[in-house]
């Protein structure tokens, strides 16, 4: 089965024919097929069914044609193999039982076993590498900070506070839970390479609600750890994050091989702060809500970017949204297809 690894040769930041494209959360939520599912499995559910979990992670790839696949599953999913009790409610989001608070709650944080634990995952990975997939499957795992900001405030926050406080007030422990939470996802992240997947996305979600000195101090050593560990694997490492503008040169100095980009901050940009790896953004999935003549416009003011740059896969800023149509991202797709092809 011949492989699609235009995205896999723009990554390592050589010259493609065209600049390829795919979408964060593109499998599922705006998909009437996904839909029916979850009216029958819960996330979880479906994440436990590798047939039925690579069926979900295919499906855009074959509506949209985009140049990858990214693993349908949540940052969540690793969590319970060391003891997180944790529930994706509809609405909500995780939602933690058993919220971290003491040092003593961190060191019963227990390690995960891949093939024990979560073997599911890896033999979606190895459906959809072995048998299904013509172009490349990206996996991707949380970064320690977002993983921390749901276990210590029991579930989505607006502002990070009992995360923060935590940090700056039980510093011992934070740095303990941050190589609990770092060696979880080395071994995570190695065991889905291992079964298969041809890239890898870090998300921090939300490390934007830190400030730079906070992150160098707090986060930025945790990070170039878990890098370094994964950078003897191969293949490339994606780093994303939203609202984290002011923390692109922090991530410019990790041994990462591309930059997400949220909508905030163009290519030209980027590059203007001394940004040097490859770029990866950053259409505002709102836009897609708008007119065709909009998304158009919008679209070409990126790859225009892209172009000129030179070093470049398109994306959204943030992840698709439920009430986005399907169809649109078809047409994005077509548009970023012929609009940059060289």
């Amino acid at each position: 089965m011949k492989i699609n690894d235009t995205i896999i040769r723009a990554y390592k930041g050589e010259t493609t024919d065209y600049t390829p494209a795919w979408f964060m959360r593109q499998a599922g939520r705006s998909q009437p097929e996904y839909r029916k599912l979850k009216e029958k499995y819960s996330l979880f559910e479906i994440t436990h069914q590798p047939e039925v979990c690579a069926y979900v992670t295919k499906l855009p790839v074959d509506q949209y044609n985009v140049d990858a696949a990214i693993l349908y599953k949540d940052i969540m999913s690793p969590l319970p193999a060391i003891g997180v009790d944790v529930e994706i409610k509809s609405g909500i989001g995780p939602v933690i039982a058993n919220p971290i608070k003491t040092i003593e709650d961190v060191e019963r944080l227990g390690t995960i076993n891949p093939e024990k634990d979560v073997p599911y995952v890896l033999e979606t990975i190895r459906l959809l590498t072995e048998e299904q997939l013509t172009v490349p499957l990206i996996g991707f795992g949380g970064a320690p900070f977002t993983l921390a900001s749901y276990l210590i405030e029991g579930g989505p926050s607006k502002n990070y506070g009992k995360t923060k406080a935590f940090m700056y007030a039980h510093s011992d422990a934070w740095f303990a839970l941050m190589d609990k939470l770092a060696d979880m996802t080395i071994t995570y992240i190695k065991s889905q390479i291992k079964a298969g997947v041809k890239a890898i996305q870090i998300f921090d979600s939300w490390v934007g609600a830190l400030n730079a000195r906070d992150y160098r101090t707090y986060i930025k050593p945790v990070m170039n750890r878990i890098f370094s560990e994964l950078k003897t694997e191969d293949v490339p490492l994606i780093m994303f994050g939203v609202g984290a503008s002011h923390l692109l040169l922090e991530w410019n100095d990790l041994p990462v091989d591309v930059i997400g980009l949220d909508w905030r901050t163009s290519i030209q940009e980027a590059r203007e702060l001394g940004v040097t790896k490859v770029l990866q953004g950053n259409l505002d999935p709102a836009i897609l809500l708008s007119d065709w003549s909009t998304i158009e416009q919008r679209t070409k003011e990126i790859l225009d970017q892209s172009m000129k740059d030179g070093h470049h896969v398109f994306n959204l800023g943030h992840g698709v949204t439920p009430n986005i149509n399907p169809e649109t991202l078809m047409k994005l797709t077509e548009l970023i297809h012929s609009y940059s092809k060289r």
